[in-house]
C-alpha cells in the first residue's frame, strides 16, 4: 500500500503512515526574535512554546521519527547567541523522544555544529531524501532525482498562505496546504538524463507543500502569486502546476483549485507587498 499523508487539523504539521509513522514540521525558524530584536522588535524567545507544541504532537501521534523539513534556524550567515543557546536544547530534546531527520533549509548552514552529534539526529543532504517511501526536500534547491520516484514528495520554502480581502480592503491571511503535481515538461528540461519512461526513476508524484510552523514568518499568498514570484528553482521555473494546485486550509476546508480562487471576489490580486518577515539581509526566506 502506498504511504498516507494526513495533515494535524488546525496544526501545520503532517503524519506520513507507511512502516513508520513520521511527524513532519518545516520552518522553525528558532532565532527570529534575535532578527526582529535588531530590527526594533523585542519579543521574549518563543522556543519553548515552540517546542512545547512539538511534544504535544509527538505525545498524541507517537511517531518513530520527527523530520524537519528545512530552516530549523533563522539567522544566515551568521549563528546568534540565541541559536547557539536553543537549538541544541530543541534537537536534544527531541532526540529523547523519536529519531531526528534534518532535510536542511537555506538557512541551516552550520546547525551540525549546534548540538550532540552522538545524540540520534540525522543530517540529510540539502536536495532532499527519500524517507520510508516518501521524498522530501525544503524547495530551496532542485530536488535530488531519486525523489521523483516516490509516490509523494513533501517541501516546503515559501510559506503558503491565502489572503482574504473585503470589499474596504481590509485582509485577513490564513496559512494553506498547497497539494499539486510537478511539471513533467520542464522536469524533462532540467533532468536530462532521467528516464521518465522508467517508473523506477519516474512515478508522477503527489506534491505537497507544507505551511511554515513559526507563524511569526508570514508567507507568500498563493491566490496573488505568480510562479516566477515563487522561490526555489522548482518553483520560479515553473516545475510545479500552480494553477492546477488544490489549496486547503489548516482546518480541513478545501478552498478548490488555485485558478478558480484567483476569480473570487474577495481572494483576488490587491496589492503586490508581501509579508515576509523571514527575509534576511539578502531577502531570501
Amino acid at each position: 500500500m502506498p504511504p498516507e499523508i494526513t495533515p494535524i487539523i488546525e496544526e501545520p504539521a503532517l503524519i506520513v503512515t507507511n512502516t513508520e509513522n513520521s511527524l513532519v514540521v518545516a520552518d522553525i525558524h528558532l532565532g527570529i526574535e534575535w532578527d526582529l530584536y535588531r530590527s526594533g522588535i523585542n519579543l521574549p524567545s518563543q522556543m519553548k512554546g515552540r517546542l512545547d507544541r512539538l511534544l504535544g504532537y509527538i505525545r498524541a501521534n507517537s511517531p518513530d521519527r520527527v523530520i524537519l523539513l528545512g530552516d530549523v534556524k533563522h539567522n544566515v550567515p551568521k549563528v546568534s547567541w540565541q541559536e547557539k543557546d536553543e537549538i541544541p536544547r530543541f534537537l536534544e530534546t527531541l532526540a529523547e523522544h523519536s529519531h531526528v531527520d534534518i532535510i536542511p533549509g537555506n538557512h541551516d548552514g552550520g546547525i551540525e555544529l549546534l548540538f550532540n552529534r552522538q545524540k540520534d539526529i540525522r543530517i540529510h543532504s540539502a536536495r532532499g531524501a527519500v524517507i520510508d517511501g516518501v521524498g522530501y526536500f525544503h524547495g530551496h534547491t532542485w530536488p535530488a532525482p531519486e525523489l521523483l520516484a516516490a509516490s509523494y514528495v513533501v517541501t516546503a520554502h515559501n510559506h503558503p498562505t491565502v489572503r482574504f480581502t473585503d470589499s474596504f480592503g481590509y485582509s485577513v491571511v490564513e496559512p494553506a496546504w498547497i497539494k499539486t503535481k510537478f511539471n513533467l515538461e520542464v522536469l524533462k528540461a532540467h533532468f536530462g538524463n532521467l528516464d521518465f519512461e522508467n517508473p523506477a526513476q519516474w512515478t508522477d508524484p503527489e506534491l505537497f507543500i507544507i505551511p511554515a510552523f513559526n507563524e511569526l514568518c508570514g508567507g507568500v499568498p498563493f491566490n496573488e502569486s505568480t510562479q516566477d514570484e515563487l522561490l526555489g528553482p522548482a518553483f520560479s521555473s515553473g516545475g510545479i502546476k500552480l494553477e492546477a494546485s488544490e489549496v486547503y486550509l489548516l482546518d480541513g476546508t478545501r478552498l478548490g483549485l488555485l485558478k478558480n480562487i484567483r476569480k473570487l471576489k474577495h481572494t483576488r490580486v490587491r496589492n503586490k507587498n508581501r509579508n515576509r518577515r523571514c527575509r534576511n539581509s539578502k531577502g531570501s526566506v
